[in-house]
């Protein structure tokens, strides 16, 4: 069974303006589309846009201004993430995204925190990611949790492996807390994608695709994705491969070498 694709629209068909992206993303082949943030956006115009082309919301970033490793946010991180939990029913979402570091404007990592120790910013993540499964549940939304490459887009981040995220989920036991693993960011942290597939397919929730380096589409770096989507499908991998990528030319291309993988 083809695995279902997911188009970030943050990313591809900007050419056209934000609502009119979830019509050509569906015209286009995909399934789904997500997002990143979603307090700059027009909620209503989302849910009737989805309705109107019959495609799905995969997601959005559920996190902002707040960290997970830091134990000062606690209380505002779950209250904000209580706000996106409503978003995501509203609009019909299926996930939220969540990250151990605020991002800023580019995904600039807002604070290093060289402050507190590394059991610290564990121990918080933690205990934080406790406290969120309770609220995934009340909303019937899921959580995935996002590590992230720190040589090229996001220095400083905490999470920045697999098997942090996977292990500290596997501990969690919780079903709707699982990992978004970050094709692109992760060959760049670590390598050894179809061997780390393997080994945490279990909780993994989400899969994001780009070519490194680059950031841009299959086939424009050194990743074999065909071999890395046929790998997906032979450990049993049921979720949705989302494309967050950054067209080399421009959307049409991006789209016809993502089909074609």
């Amino acid at each position: 069974m083809a695995l279902q694709k997911s188009a970030c629209i943050e990313t591809l068909f900007t050419e056209l303006p934000f609502a009119s992206r979830f019509k050509a993303a569906r015209q286009a082949g995909f399934d789904f589309v997500e997002f990143w943030g979603w307090p700059d956006k027009k909620l209503d115009e989302i849910r009737e846009a989805a309705r109107e082309a019959n495609i799905g919301i995969s997601g959005f970033n559920g996190d902002a201004d707040y960290s997970l490793i830091d134990p000062s946010h606690k209380k505002p991180y779950l209250d904000y993430l209580r706000q996106s939990l409503e978003v995501a029913k509203k609009i019909g979402a299926r996930s939220v995204t969540i990250h151990s570091n605020a991002l800023g404007d580019g995904g600039v990592v807002v604070n290093h925190y060289p402050d507190l120790s590394f059991t610290v910013k564990l121990c918080s993540m933690y205990d934080m990611l406790l406290a969120c499964v309770p609220l995934a549940d009340e909303y019937g939304v899921n959580l995935n949790l996002e590590a992230l490459n720190i040589t090229t887009d996001h220095v400083g981040n905490f999470l920045e492996h697999t098997s942090m995220g996977a292990e500290i989920c596997e501990l969690i036991n919780a079903p709707r807390l699982k990992i978004l693993y970050d094709v692109y960011h992760m060959q760049l942290n670590e390598g050894g994608i179809c061997d780390t597939l393997s080994k945490y397919v279990a909780q993994i929730g989400h899969i994001h695709v780009a070519d490194a380096p680059g950031r841009h589409e299959p086939g424009t770096g050194e990743i074999n994705y065909p071999n890395v989507l046929r790998h997906l499908e032979s450990i049993g991998y049921t979720g949705l491969v989302g494309y967050e990528l950054f067209p080399k030319t421009d959307t049409a291309a991006a789209v016809k070498a993502i089909m074609s993988c």
